[in-house]
């Protein structure tokens, strides 16, 4: 049996006397697709913040395949195979989407440390490109400025840019924020087309759309641990009901 692919033992993030994370110890399997859930607040960017290395963790534990990574810096668990989107767009705008992919695969390469190396594709920076613009259906505008995307074209790039590295664990943090629903359909499109082999896991506030894409999900609340299980048994959970499902639709 495998390592899982990350665990997380009692971690706490403070900022000063404001604990943000609260204790929260969880487990995610090789390939599995996790959700995380929970209001405003609940601290859920913070916890990703956390296993990626932009927050080293108050206390507690942060496992990935195998390794104790909780002091390693962001570019180092990046190295070890994490990958991530962020809730804003981070792109080059006039650069081309094929100029952002190779900048952001040259980021993870030595070679961006090299005074004589080229930052001239090689084969194989030109098949992974092609690889993760196919898996995030944005072939066709390789070419294509990035200021000419769409917004929703933009949310792909990022996921085609953390997909270039052949990540081990993809973080997509809120990847369907602000699209329309054709836009999501096309983000649900791409996160059930990816190899079940890479992890993943998700924060997203569409209810609709993470529990239809995911094979387990964690509910936080004012960050800390408040229920966890498989989509259906979450929809159905009342705590979750109360502090997140169903305001959602008292303010529908």
């Amino acid at each position: 049996m495998s390592e899982p692919a990350l665990i997380l033992e009692n971690v706490v993030v403070a900022f000063g006397a404001l604990k943000a994370v609260k204790d929260i110890s969880l487990t995610v399997k090789n390939g599995e697709r996790r959700a995380i859930i929970g209001p405003n607040g609940a601290g859920k960017t913070t916890l990703f913040n956390a296993i990626t290395g932009v927050y080293r963790p108050t206390s507690g534990r942060v496992t990935f395949d195998g390794a104790d990574v909780s002091r390693k810096a962001a570019h180092v668990r990046t190295r070890l195979g994490m990958s991530r989107t962020f809730q804003i767009t981070n792109l080059f705008p006039t650069l081309t989407v094929r100029e952002n992919m190779l900048l952001a695969l040259l980021g993870t390469s030595p070679r961006k440390f090299s005074l004589f190396g080229s930052s001239d594709p090689t084969a194989d920076d030109r098949e992974r490109i092609d690889a993760a613009l196919g898996l995030s259906k944005l072939n066709d505008r390789a070419g294509a400025a990035v200021r000419d995307l769409s917004y929703g074209e933009q949310r792909q790039l990022e996921m085609a840019m953390a997909l270039v590295t052949r990540p081990k664990l993809l973080l997509l943090d809120e990847p369907a924020a602000g699209l329309s629903p054709a836009e999501r359909v096309i983000v649900s499109d791409i996160v059930r087309s990816l190899p079940r082999d890479l992890t993943v896991i998700l924060i997203e506030h569409d209810m609709d759309l993470v529990l239809k894409l995911v094979d387990w999900v964690t509910c936080l609340n004012n960050g800390e641990f408040l229920a966890e299980g498989s989509p259906e048994a979450i929809s159905k959970d009342q705590k979750v009901q109360d502090v997140y499902l169903g305001k959602a639709r008292d303010h529908a």
